[in-house]
């Protein structure tokens, strides 16, 4: 990751300007949305990609960040799960297709 430091002044609005370094190693440009998290009295900032806008989402990642953090590793997933996640990955579902087989809820 890179080292940079950078200073931007809060307006009386309350917005900022992000500094152009920063954006650029965020990969945000205008329109751009960014994610501000208050991590051990830091504010973290990161780009905010739409396809982790779930916030059950977040908060599982942000919980498995300070389990790490604090040195608590994961166990292994069984064999069996792990083999059926490689087949599927990258496989996009399409949810307007029609259900094969007897549903259950």
């Amino acid at each position: 990751m890179h080292d940079i430091h950078e200073v931007a002044t809060l307006t009386s609005k309350g917005q900022l300007t992000l500094p152009k370094p920063i954006r650029q190693v965020l990969g945000v440009d205008a329109g751009g949305k960014v994610a501000f998290d208050l991590r051990d009295g830091e504010v973290v900032v990161t780009r905010a990609d739409a396809q982790h806008d779930d916030p059950a989402i977040g908060a599982f990642l942000r919980l498995l960040e300070a389990d790490i953090r604090a040195g608590r590793h994961l166990r292994t997933l069984p064999e069996d799960l792990a083999h059926a996640m490689l087949a599927n990955a990258g496989h996009g579902e399409r949810l307007d297709q029609d259900i094969d087989g007897d549903v259950e809820l």
